[in-house]
């Protein structure tokens, strides 16, 4: 009989023997039928454990190999089916709670090395004087070349009241800043921005749903409404990702009246199967609002959005939603490890299901099909369906920002430019009153000159792939000619856009200039301005005829309103790079 060779022992059998426990109670309640399968595939998996760690050529970590096994289990259901190690529980945790402790700042990899892309306000690394562009070259005297975006970031988190030395080069410098800081338990507001935008109307950026997510909401109504004089309200969940499940019902309280509707659920498993009402009397049952919507608000904002659009409490404006309908459950498994598992779906008042994917069939991942779409009614009469998200009231159309926002943002151009702008005036105005003169745009198109700024566009390289097959053809000399003045042309058309795109370039430059001075705050004041959906939402609020001839039915098809402009403002920040808080 083979044994485990000593190194392997011991690691073997403490992975092995609290697993084959665990597995021997959960098939306590398989069916008969299935257990023997179930039992002798786990067996084939472990032997195959074993002959690995003694007769593969090389070293192996069964701890490893299992992990993998166990992910590899996970991928045949769907994505938010997740296995936490206890490595990870904090992590975890910070998704519910928005809570960390670490210095507050959003970094991105840049080359061999991360960047500080906006230190949070009143946080440790914005008081310590760390800017926007500051590269980290060390953290605690050890250098951070080549190490990855997270890998800085679990580096610079840690307990709170912990110092940390961090190292950062500083363009324009030529010597290294080196400062300590004390780390701080760092609080992502779910609340990210609220103000008046129109008189009379408030405006809440509404980001998540962690921990007293319906508070935060609470408290920034009730400063609208009782210092600012606010008789109707917006709220924003574009690229809200939802959060917790209470949190929305709770957000929904606010608005609805008590013993409501607001979301069911149902699953395999009868003790799944709940309707969540509204507990309470609503702090703000009359007061006008509408939902602005995204295609990546998911989950818990859909939650929100689809009680308000089915109760007719609200009006919704944007995109269709992204479709998260899944309810995920945490599990406590052994060793402090966790199960984050798909327990129900949840349906909204009108009892439609906005899960826009099928991961039922295990060889397929298909979004549900038009023939299975079905019609549902809100509280008012008014049609609704599911399948696939929560179809605004009103859509506001989105269209691809031109290759030159993509190239300028993507490229660094505009956050480089905003770093020196920012090094050469100490102070700007406030955010409703700042603005890129055309003195201020000559300048940029300075900076750009001196940087060597270049792009391509997609026309230039299906023109130059025209090219090379022309060669390959023997065409090429034939037309050369033709080609030659077809890439001049193209050029010039190029030097032309920053002149045809110079409002939106300018957006985009004022906007992060503003982030400078005025951190998250001012980025989502400045964000906001010349944004479709906002003036969309402005128009309902201001007409309430409109307003209530939508929410009664007797209105069924609204102007649509094109989102060119808005593409290129605040969203387009966080949807192509990728940052990490720390």
């Amino acid at each position: 009989m083979n044994k485990f060779p000593g190194k392997f022992k011991n690691k073997v059998i403490i992975i092995i023997v609290p697993v084959i426990i665990l597995i021997s109670f959960s098939f306590a309640s398989v069916p008969a039928s299935r257990d023997f399968q179930l039992t002798r595939n786990m067996d084939i998996f472990f032997s195959m454990i074993r002959e690995i760690s003694l007769f593969y050529v090389d070293d192996t970590e069964p701890e490893k190999l299992i992990e993998n096994g166990i992910r590899g289990v996970l991928q045949g259901l769907d994505p938010y089916t997740t296995y936490v190690p206890e490595s990870e529980r904090e992590n975890y945790a910070t998704m519910t709670t928005g809570r960390y402790g670490g210095v507050g700042a959003l970094i991105r990899q840049v080359g061999e090395f991360v960047m500080i892309i906006e230190p949070y306000e009143n946080f440790p690394a914005q008081k310590a004087g760390f800017r926007a562009g500051d590269i980290i070259t060390g953290i605690n005297g050890e250098s951070t070349k080549g190490l990855l975006v997270n890998e800085v970031s679990e580096l610079l988190k840690g307990q709170p009241k912990s110092k940390i030395e961090i190292t950062v080069q500083r363009k324009g410098e030529t010597e290294p800043v080196t400062k300590e800081l004390t780390r701080e338990e760092v609080k992502i507001d779910n609340v990210a921005w609220y103000g008046i935008v129109e008189e009379g109307i408030g405006y809440i950026q509404f980001n998540g749903f962690t921990e007293n997510a319906h508070l935060e909401v609470r408290d920034a109504l009730r400063e609208l409404k009782g210092n600012h004089g606010a008789k109707s309200v917006i709220l924003d969940v574009r690229g809200n990702p939802g959060g917790l499940l209470m949190e929305a019902v709770n957000v929904t309280n606010l608005f609805v009246g008590k013993g409501e509707e607001i979301v069911s659920t149902r699953g395999k498993v009868t003790q799944w199967d709940h309707t969540y009402r509204a507990r309470n009397k609503p702090h703000y049952p009359d007061i006008p609002m509408v939902i602005l919507t995204g295609r990546s608000s998911a989950s818990a904002a859909e939650i929100v959005a689809g009680a308000v659009q089915d109760l007719d409490r609200g009006i919704v404006v944007g995109q269709r939603t992204f479709g998260k309908g899944l309810i995920q459950t945490t599990r406590q498994l052994s060793y402090n490890s966790q199960l984050k598992i798909t327990t129900a779906k949840y349906y909204t008042p009108s009892g439609r299901s906005i899960q826009s994917m099928d991961f039922s069939n295990n060889d397929a991942i298909s979004y549900i099909p038009d023939s299975l779409i079905n019609e549902f009614r809100t509280k008012n009469g008014r049609v609704v369906f599911d399948g696939g998200g929560i179809m605004p009231d009103i859509e506001i159309t989105e269209t691809r920002p031109a290759p030159i926002l993509i190239n300028l943002y993507t490229g660094n151009h505009i956050f480089n430019f905003a770093t020196w702008y920012a090094s050469e005036n100490p102070s700007i105005s406030p955010p409703s009153s700042f603005k890129i003169s055309d003195e201020g745009y000559i300048d940029f198109i300075d900076f750009l000159e001196k940087e060597k700024f270049d792009y391509q566009t997609q026309t230039e390289i299906h023109l130059n792939q025209l090219i090379n097959s022309a060669k390959q053809e023997k065409y090429y000399e034939i037309s050369s000619e033709l080609f030659t003045e077809l890439k001049e042309k193209i050029q010039q058309d190029k030097n032309q856009d920053l002149k045809t795109f110079k409002d939106d370039i300018k957006a985009l430059l004022r906007e992060e200039i503003i982030s400078r001075y005025y951190f998250q705050k001012g980025r989502i004041e400045a964000s906001l301005e010349g944004d479709p959906a906002v003036e969309k939402a402005i128009e309902l609020l201001k007409n309430r005829l409109l307003y209530n001839s939508i929410l009664d039915g007797t209105l069924i098809h609204a102007e649509n309103k094109n989102q060119d402009d808005f593409l290129v403002s605040g969203r387009l920040t966080r949807a192509l790079q990728n940052q990490i808080s720390c």
